[in-house]
């Protein structure tokens, strides 16, 4: 066996996770970092360096409005995402 861990995730543990932009099933950069246990720049750095590995929409980037959209209708994301504003294009 490799060096790799498996990791067991329930499938509710994703789909409550999984959220609706612009008509796509999205999770958002810090939940799929969550399920993979890393950290999120650590997540967005591995698939900087592989893009050609993705197919071109495994990744959407949202506007400040469709972010605080989300916030503000979003009652599960932690207090601390709710009042950290994020520049455009920096979540998903």
């Amino acid at each position: 066996m490799s060096g790799k861990r498996m990791i067991k995730i329930a499938p509710e543990d994703i789909e409550d996770k999984i959220l609706v932009i612009r008509g796509q099933r999205v999770m958002l950069d810090f939940e799929l970092a969550k399920l993979y246990e890393v950290e999120t720049r650590v997540l967005k750095q591995a698939v900087k360096r592989n893009l050609s590995r993705f197919p071109e929409d495994f990744m959407l980037e949202v506007t400040k409005e469709e972010w605080d959209e989300l916030i503000t209708n979003c009652d599960k994301f932690p207090d601390r995402l709710k009042h950290n504003p994020v520049k455009d294009a920096d979540r998903l």
